[in-house]
């Protein structure tokens, strides 16, 4: 079984665990996976877990930079490709949260995702109504981000970001509101019918197509995800008919970065676009490893210290190493697991369930704000930041592979 299918699955239990106490109700209707995911909590969730009866509120971590968060969706079509998963729905389409430094105080809170992708995100998992977790919960949780806020004025680094597979884009929104408060423009990509729903243009919220296929080949979806974000910053850097705010990007600074199968995206857009400046994969196997000489600029690795040790069960990390030519960190994080870079583990906290790993939530997400930022202003800014340098007082969980 290939890594991103079995910690892809991981990241759907999680969310299961959310919402039903327990892992076992949701992994029913799922493809069985040969290679049991022994390192993380739901694996050995009791069956006679309960659903808390209070009702769910969530809250993400607020920006930590002087700036505040604003936020617009736009939707993209790409005439120039059918979809890859659902070629009679017509042209590629895409759902895009751009979110950017604002004024502060400025603009209304921005929801967290619509109704119907909350609404999907519960159907696909099978949440009960037990759970506490509704479409109107889940939708409002506290982004730290406002929809209409006025844009600080200059031109900023555009960081590009790819949830993993089968979550939807809104998972790494505390990355993407912190960056955003630090000086970037951020554009969040929803990758249509690869996960329980991205709402389009057309107020449809389509489904995943591809996420219970035992046979998908995940190099497939690599490099999908990369004709996307390709897609995605020409149409920010041609001009403002895709983002009227798009003045604020500077096109000469771009950045991408994803977690699991979105940092395998990462490195192959890197791969395939010179405009990439700097890359960054969180806990992702890389699909494929890149071969020498094809990425010459910097890359950061910051994975789970349980699953990209050096010489760990995943080789495509060392591959990957190896090959990488420009400024390279690997890093990992002792006690975290797979969602300890995204937001799930904070909403499942907050949900009231124990979660998967012994690192806190809170420190999950501040450790990949913290890094990833670091990592991008010395790239794209070229403000240099100790934490690079090597171990850390102020987080003895980040582990530097090679000095």
């Amino acid at each position: 079984m290939k890594r991103n299918r079995r910690i892809s699955a991981v990241a759907v239990l999680t969310l299961a665990a959310l919402v039903t106490g327990t892992g076992a109700g949701f992994a029913a209707t799922t493809t069985p996976s040969a290679t049991p995911v022994a390192t993380h909590a739901f694996d050995t969730a009791p069956a006679t877990a309960t659903a808390p009866t209070r009702s769910f509120q969530g809250t993400l971590p607020a920006p930590t930079g002087p700036y505040a968060a604003g936020e617009d969706i736009i939707h993209l079509t790409d005439a120039s490709r059918p979809d890859p998963w659902v070629p009679s729905s017509g042209p590629r389409q895409l759902t895009v949260t751009m979110v950017y430094p604002a004024v502060p105080g400025t603009g209304t809170p921005a929801p967290y995702m619509t109704l119907a992708e909350a609404a999907g995100a519960i159907r696909f998992r099978g949440m009960p109504a037990s759970s506490g977790v509704t479409p109107q919960n889940l939708s409002g949780v506290t982004t730290h981000a406002f929809d209409g806020a006025r844009p600080q004025r200059g031109k900023y680094p555009l960081v590009v970001l790819s949830p993993g597979f089968e979550d939807q884009r809104m998972t790494l929104t505390s990355l993407a509101t912190d960056l955003a408060s630090h000086g970037y423009v951020v554009a969040l990509v929803g990758h249509t019918y690869e996960d329980s729903g991205e709402t389009l243009a057309n107020g449809e919220t389509p489904t995943c197509a591809i996420c219970h296929n035992p046979a998908l080949d995940f190099d497939s979806v690599a490099a999908s995800r990369a004709l996307d974000m390709s897609f995605v910053i020409d149409r920010l850097t041609h001009g403002n008919t895709a983002w009227p705010l798009a003045r604020l990007i500077d096109k000469h600074e771009i950045g991408t970065a994803g977690h699991s199968i979105g940092g395998a995206a990462a490195a192959t857009t890197m791969t395939a676009d010179p405009r990439v400046r700097a890359g960054v994969n969180m806990d992702g196997s890389f699909h494929p490893a890149p071969m020498p000489g094809r990425i010459n600029r910097p890359f950061l690795m910051l994975g789970a210290a349980d699953n990209h040790p050096v010489g760990g069960h995943d080789t495509t990390w060392g591959q990957a190493w190896a090959a990488l030519g420009g400024y390279k960190k690997w890093l990992t994080v002792a006690g975290a697991d797979h969602t300890s870079f995204t937001d799930l583990d904070l909403l499942l906290e907050e949900a009231g369930f124990p979660t998967p790993g012994p690192l806190s939530p809170e420190r999950g997400v501040a450790i990949t704000r913290e890094y990833v930022t670091a990592f991008f202003d010395r790239t794209l800014k070229g403000i240099h930041s100790p934490l690079l340098d090597g171990p850390s007082p102020n987080n003895p969980e980040v582990l530097f592979q090679y000095q």
